[in-house]
């Protein structure tokens, strides 16, 4: 089976279906989604402004970690399960779009980034732990991820002005406007 056809199959099940039919399914996993990238880029803000040494400067950066990045780690997994069921409603739609390949790509690096930081300032973090900025390498990271979760909300907006959740060939059953007073 080609990509195509493993996508047409993707948006023929039945869950997505229901989502694509739905008055309520696709706007409540969208308004999930919004509120769990919230949550992933505002704690992921507040340990890189610590990082940066722009604000929490008060408290040791891995009491800020400790803090943060639970609530950012639950925020990613609502927001992918919650992407991944918007996905399905209009899969073939979705992944030839440049915005969210940009979108995916982006994820990905910010994922390397998280990484890297690991790998680097982190291994020595009880040296700096206190001062008021990371070293270089952390605030390298810091910088990175401010800036890719910004491009990432900024891809996933444009999905949304570049797609429409029905096909042409589609009726989605229910009209909004039809619920409305007159």
């Amino acid at each position: 089976m080609n990509i195509d056809g493993a996508l047409a199959a993707l948006e023929a099940t039945r869950l997505a279906g229901y989502i694509r039919g739905s008055l309520y399914a696709f706007p409540f996993l969208e308004a999930t989604h919004v509120v769990a990238l919230a949550t992933v880029f505002g704690s992921a803000a507040i340990l890189d402004l610590r990082l940066l040494g722009a604000a929490s400067t008060g408290r040791p950066v891995h009491q800020v970690a400790r803090d943060v990045l639970p609530w950012a780690r639950r925020g990613f997994v609502l927001a992918a399960v919650t992407g991944l069921l918007m996905f399905t409603t209009n899969a073939g739609v979705y992944y030839h779009n440049l915005f969210f390949r940009v979108k995916m790509g982006l994820l990905v690096l910010a994922g390397v980034n998280a990484a890297a930081f690991e790998l680097t300032a982190r291994r020595s973090i009880d040296e700096w732990n206190t001062r008021r900025k990371a070293p270089a390498s952390g605030r390298a990271v810091a910088t990175a991820s401010l800036v890719l979760w910004i491009a990432i909300i900024f891809m996933g907006r444009w999905i949304g002005f570049t797609t429409t959740r029905a096909t042409p060939d589609t009726d989605p059953g229910v009209n909004i406007e039809d619920l409305l007073p007159k």
